[in-house]
């Protein structure tokens, strides 16, 4: 069910945070923004992990009912020591985002260096070996989803660059992952609301009936510092770069004190839904850059009612 009303419209699950630092089996400093998928009747979360050497990797969470999950024991992907993509990765690895394309699961995710953060992409199959692919962004860019088919013939992707200070979402398209073009704007900060300083993709796109909605995060910057909320758009099936309606209202705010309290205070952070198959959503979301926590609506009340 969604919030009662007057508070926030998604349902948090009472038994949150569902991974916190005590849950992780080797030592690390916090645990967060972690990307769900569900393979073969279990649910895995591709999670970040910022070790207490101060810089972020990868684990990987199993659940069979999506609540209750173990971690393995360890991490799954590190950053890059040597090679091509090493000298991008001195700072970590970041935020991943899983989506499912024509038989593999593609991660796009964020490596840090003292160049600035850049977007990349890698693939496994079995979630057992992952392999990097390429860069795919320049620097000063983060927040990339990829959509879950072709769109007119090409990939798409959503990403969030930093132009003259703002943070926007665009839209890329590509012939084969690696190389992009085709640039649009998608969605701005919305001066006097609530996502009026920076808005980036969270979630990868779900296709529905109305159009993609995509689940994004808005920040406001107070006096107190930013306040990172949940909110909703909905972009067109055939050009995801059209907006046909955006909600004006975050769909969840932090409010408990896991979500207030942490290494980032005030973040909810959306990271993935997965839907079963009468539309119930169990949306996960990193919760002050410190935990993974569960929000649950349907799909029917998002569309109707999140906007």
């Amino acid at each position: 069910m969604a919030g009662k009303k007057g508070r926030d419209f998604l349902h948090r699950w009472e038994g949150n945070p569902i991974i916190a630092l005590d849950d992780v089996p080797f030592r690390s400093n916090t645990v967060f923004n972690g990307s769900p998928v569900k393979v073969d009747g279990e649910y895995l979360i591709l999670l970040r992990v910022e070790g207490q050497q101060g810089y972020s990797f990868f684990a990987l969470a199993r659940s069979d009912n999506g609540y209750h999950f173990t971690l393995d024991k360890k991490p799954v992907m590190m950053p890059a020591r040597s090679g091509p993509f090493a000298k991008y990765e001195t700072k970590g690895i970041e935020d991943p985002r899983i989506t499912f394309i024509e038989g593999t699961y593609y991660i796009l995710f964020t490596a840090v260096s003292g160049f600035g953060p850049r977007i990349e992409i890698a693939k496994t199959t079995d979630f057992k070996k992952y392999e990097r692919v390429a860069f795919i962004s320049e620097s000063h860019n983060k927040d990339g989803v990829l959509f879950p088919e072709k769109i007119k013939g090409k990939y798409a992707r959503l990403d969030r660059p930093i132009g003259n200070g703002v943070g926007s979402i665009w839209i890329s398209y590509s012939e084969d992952l690696i190389h992009w073009g085709y640039h649009k704007i998608v969605l701005t900060p919305a001066q006097g609301y609530w996502d009026s300083y920076r808005v980036g993709a969270s979630a990868p796109p779900i296709k529905t009936d109305k159009g993609w909605l995509e689940i994004y995060h808005g920040v406001k910057m107070t006096s107190a510092g930013p306040i990172y909320r949940m909110g909703v758009v909905l972009l067109d099936l055939d050009d995801p770069s059209k907006v046909i309606k955006r909600g004006d209202q975050p769909i969840l705010s932090p409010r408990e004190e896991y979500e207030r309290i942490g290494d980032i205070g005030n973040v909810c952070f959306a990271c993935g839904a997965v839907l079963s198959g009468n539309g119930d959503m169990k949306i996960y979301y990193g919760a002050a850059d410190t935990s993974i926590c569960i929000a649950t609506c349907t799909l029917d009340q998002i569309l109707k009612d999140g906007f």
